[in-house]
């Protein structure tokens, strides 16, 4: 093991917090001395017993371990932790320790093991290693999310009409603030994309970007997403689970549709936003979080809490800056550059060749209003990328021109409008009739706009 201290900037060290249990008192103090100065929240305790109290109250990230305790040993607590579903890291130290110890203390679930006495530098860089594991952790678990969610290239802001400079000038001037934003606007608009460019140009751009839908998650899920649960919580939660409150920490958490959040989850967020601490569900302890919050919504908040729908103070407290996005038709003078960089994006993803459209094709597009926005504009251009032709038709029952849709997509949409229809539009009852589960037709109603 290097007696270096760690090189490393210690700055990142302050979204975690840690527990010394140690029952001499000097080395208590000195742990508890060195580590503050650099982590967010540190705390000590003499016993097993006294730090069972601090447990209940608060989540620690680290908790470095004396294996001689009064009563229960290092050992005999740490089993009972790793039963009870703590997921932190736990450093053991002892001053009396031989192969058998080291064995018994990895098995128990140890994630390092100093042996006394031991330099700053070498139980800095045992820290070192949990923390940089933790964040790596945290790291690949928002990754694996985002890699479904996001193509590469499609969080670009695309246009330079005055209203898409005049958002890309907001958006620079806001990132650098800790403020939280409100983005408001049509469906297909790209509310998230202008989330991501936030964070992209905020301090926070090395931490992670979390997003969450909260219309397409169940009203009994979405706390324990957001927060959390401790086993035992709710039929089913059989280990416990961080929220993305957790793994969004240091960074931006995007929370999409807040407007669907349930009255009182509503009261919940709003607590958690004034004191940055987090308590997962059916837990007596709280998490420290540092994360921004970027909310997102297609309905008018201010209309949602004139009819009781939202809450009025947690409006105001999301409401610090808000960002309202034009809809295309308002930016038309976007759409070329729009159609050009879609076109090279979808096709390099489907692997078809770019095919160029004619100029009456060109005309309508500029002319057609997408109602679907920017979301719209890309279906079109996927569907004639997919058929390998430009094609539009004329829709006489509005009058309207609208782009050809004879897509399997749009064949199964007009199929659920109709078995919903005739559901009387009962959801659970239309989900039967089709053969999926509810939370499958949730997630296409969403995806249709419906």
């Amino acid at each position: 093991m290097s007696k270096a201290e760690p090189t490393a900037d210690f700055s990142h060290w302050r979204e975690h917090s840690a527990l010394v249990v140690d029952d001499e008192e000097g080395m208590r103090c000195f742990l508890q001395r060195a580590l503050a100065e650099r982590c967010g929240a540190v705390a000590s305790a003499g016993s097993v017993e006294e730090a069972e109290q601090y447990l209940a109250r608060q989540y620690f990230d680290l908790v470095i371990l004396d294996i001689a305790l009064p009563g229960k040993s290092g050992v005999e607590w740490l089993h009972e932790l790793r039963e009870r579903g703590f997921s932190g890291d736990v450093v053991l130290i002892t001053a009396y320790a031989d192969l058998d110890t080291a064995i018994d203390a990895l098995r128990a679930g140890a994630s390092d093991f100093l042996l006394k006495p031991f330099s700053l530098a070498q139980m800095l860089n045992a820290v070192k290693r949990c923390f940089d594991r933790s964040r790596l952790a945290r790291e690949n678990y928002v990754l694996r999310r985002e890699v479904q969610e996001l193509a590469a290239g499609e969080d670009e802001i695309v246009g330079r009409s005055d209203a898409t400079r005049a958002i890309g000038a907001m958006l620079k001037r806001i990132a650098p603030t800790p403020s939280t934003v409100l983005i408001q606007g049509e469906s297909g608009t790209g509310k998230e994309v202008a989330a991501r460019a936030l964070h992209r140009m905020s301090p926070r751009a090395q931490g992670p970007f979390v997003p969450i839908n909260c219309a397409a998650i169940s009203s009994e899920l979405i706390e324990s997403e957001l927060f959390g649960h401790v086993r035992g919580a709710y039929t089913g939660a059989t280990t416990n689970r961080e929220g993305l409150f957790f793994y969004a920490r240091g960074g931006t958490l995007f929370l999409d549709e807040i407007s669907e959040l349930p009255l009182p989850l509503q009261a919940k967020l709003l607590r958690v936003i004034e004191e940055r601490r987090v308590r997962p569900t059916g837990s007596e302890r709280e998490i420290p979080v540092d994360v921004r919050i970027v909310a997102a919504t297609n309905r008018r908040l201010s209309e949602a809490v004139a009819l009781g729908h939202f809450r009025q103070d947690l409006y105001y407290r999301l409401q610090v800056v808000e960002v309202t996005m034009p809809p295309l038709r308002e930016r038309r003078g976007d759409i070329p550059e729009l159609f050009a960089h879609l076109v090279m994006l979808l096709a390099s993803q489907l692997g078809v060749p770019r095919i160029v459209p004619d100029a009456e094709i060109l005309r309508h597009l500029q002319d057609y209003d997408w109602p679907g926005n920017v979301r719209e504009l890309r279906n079109y251009i996927e569907r004639s990328l997919i058929v390998g032709a430009f094609r539009w038709d004329c829709a006489p029952a509005s009058g309207t021109d609208r782009p050809m849709d004879d897509s399997l997509e749009s064949i199964e949409r007009r199929h659920v409008l109709a078995v919903l229809a005739a559901a009387g539009g009962n959801k659970s009852e239309a989900a039967r009739r089709l053969g999926i589960s509810r939370k499958t037709l949730e997630r296409k109603c969403l995806a249709w706009n419906l």
